[in-house]
């Protein structure tokens, strides 16, 4: 009799919100964890989520340059295996605090420090388990027009320009006027 390999459901970054869970904007990053623009709208990020708490809520996905920078796409795959333990925002935090560090080894110390307790971490990591997730972001990022990194999406809109609080912000506050405008319209019989 053949034993049937047990399915684990994996996490997807596509699934992986922080913040108010029907919040009227999405904020959606596409970004990697060693570049230095990125760890800036890192905490633009966090200010905007503590600013319009309850009006959005944002999604992190992965665009690792892999030519620029060899260890994002680890790092990457490193955040996903800690989503499954729903520590993907501790590990993100962390990575993006210790991004010259992101070696296979410093990985696993990271996973430690964000609280992720699978002992399968590091195998886990070798074997690749979860580059396709991170793989699937790359494919959609590059669907989505995706050149330069960090790339921000607003309800799905590009963002244009730099990623400064003032754009994103203005941005935001565009789609929240936009939001509002849009009352179910009454139909006639």
């Amino acid at each position: 009799m053949a034993f049937k390999k047990e399915i684990e459901e994996i996490i997807e970054p596509k699934d992986i919100f922080v913040g108010q869970k029907d919040a009227p904007v999405t904020l959606m990053e596409f970004g990697e964890y060693e570049n230095e623009d990125c760890a800036k709208a890192n905490e633009v990020v966090k200010q905007l989520l503590e600013e319009y708490e309850g009006k959005i809520r944002f999604n992190f996905r992965h665009f690792p340059l892999t030519r620029v920078h060899q260890r994002s796409l680890k790092a990457g795959e490193a955040a996903v295996a800690a989503a499954q333990e729903g520590k993907f925002w501790e590990m993100h935090n962390v990575l993006f605090s210790n991004r010259r560090s992101l070696g296979t080894t410093s990985l696993k110390l990271h996973s430690k420090e964000a609280g992720v307790k699978s002992k399968k971490f590091l195998d886990d990591l070798v074997n690749g388990v979860f580059g396709w997730q991170v793989q699937d972001d790359l494919k959609e990022g590059l669907d989505r027009g995706v050149k330069e990194l960090p790339a921000f999406f607003i309800n799905d809109e590009p963002l244009v320009g730099k990623p400064t609080y003032a754009n994103l912000s203005a941005a935001i506050e565009q789609a929240l006027k936009k939001g509002k405008k849009k009352a179910p319209a009454k139909q006639r019989a």
